[in-house]
């Protein structure tokens, strides 16, 4: 089967919301499965740009993110292109980059981890949004916003877990907090697994800027569609490096 054929049973267009993280994933995807083998050839960046509906800049900035993980090689002349790199024989993939990271036996269900994360924290933005907040309790989520835009790299993940715990704790269910801080704790067990991506940081922070503004606006569906937004932009990407 040509290796367009076999493609179009995975390729779709991505969401506008996530079009870096999704892609990332279906092309990681395509390599998992093999249906463009070690050596060959990616379709051309104008073909892969239109199936996945995002732009050739979009495009090139998830083919240079691969490329550092060691998944892929770009190559240059008249028999160039991107290639699909030898996966490493052993090990857990850190040796030719992170993207070939697999789940050690025994870890969490990833789905499950995902579901349960977005119904929590989309749940906890909109109660909040709705039952409103004090000014004491609104300036606590500017706070930790700010906290993640000035977060060195090294320290970003530990700002963001904080951004997220200061929302959910805000929406007044101590049940609800306990239930958020352990299913976190196994999230960022998987996404220390995977490297920090400065592009789709870069969209974090601007989906955590709509939300935390949704949230003090009293936008509750606004509050709830963005925080399932960035949910699946997290998930796509987990899904991409460690399914």
């Amino acid at each position: 089967m040509p290796v367009d054929d076999r493609l179009a049973t995975v390729l779709r267009t991505v969401h506008a919301g996530n079009g870096f993280e999704e892609a990332l994933e279906q092309i990681l995807q395509i390599v998992r499965l093999g249906l463009v083998a070690e050596g060959e050839r990616l379709p051309a960046e104008r073909e892969l740009a239109e199936r996945l509906g995002i732009s050739r800049v979009t495009l090139r900035e998830v083919l240079k993110v691969l490329a550092e993980q060691g998944v892929v090689e770009s190559r240059r002349g008249r028999y160039g292109g991107t290639f699909v790199l030898p996966h490493p024989a052993t090990g857990t993939g850190t040796e030719s980059g992170e993207g070939r990271v697999r789940l050690p036996a025994g870890a969490p269900d990833l789905a499950d981890i995902l579901t349960f994360r977005e119904v929590l924290e989309a749940g906890a933005a909109e109660l909040c949004a709705t039952r409103g907040l004090s000014d004491t309790e609104a300036a606590r989520l500017r706070e930790a916003l700010d906290a993640t835009r000035e977060a060195a790299l090294s320290d970003y993940r530990r700002h963001d877990t904080l951004l997220h715990l200061t929302l959910v704790e805000l929406a007044g269910s101590p049940s609800l907090t306990a239930q958020y801080a352990a299913v976190r704790a196994k999230l960022n067990d998987l996404l220390n697994r995977i490297p920090l991506l400065v592009r789709n940081l870069e969209h974090a922070q601007q989906q955590h800027t709509a939300l935390v503004a949704a949230v003090l606006d009293g936008d509750g569906e606004g509050a709830r569609a963005i925080a399932r937004e960035h949910c699946a932009g997290t998930a796509s990407l987990l899904r991409g490096f460690l399914t």
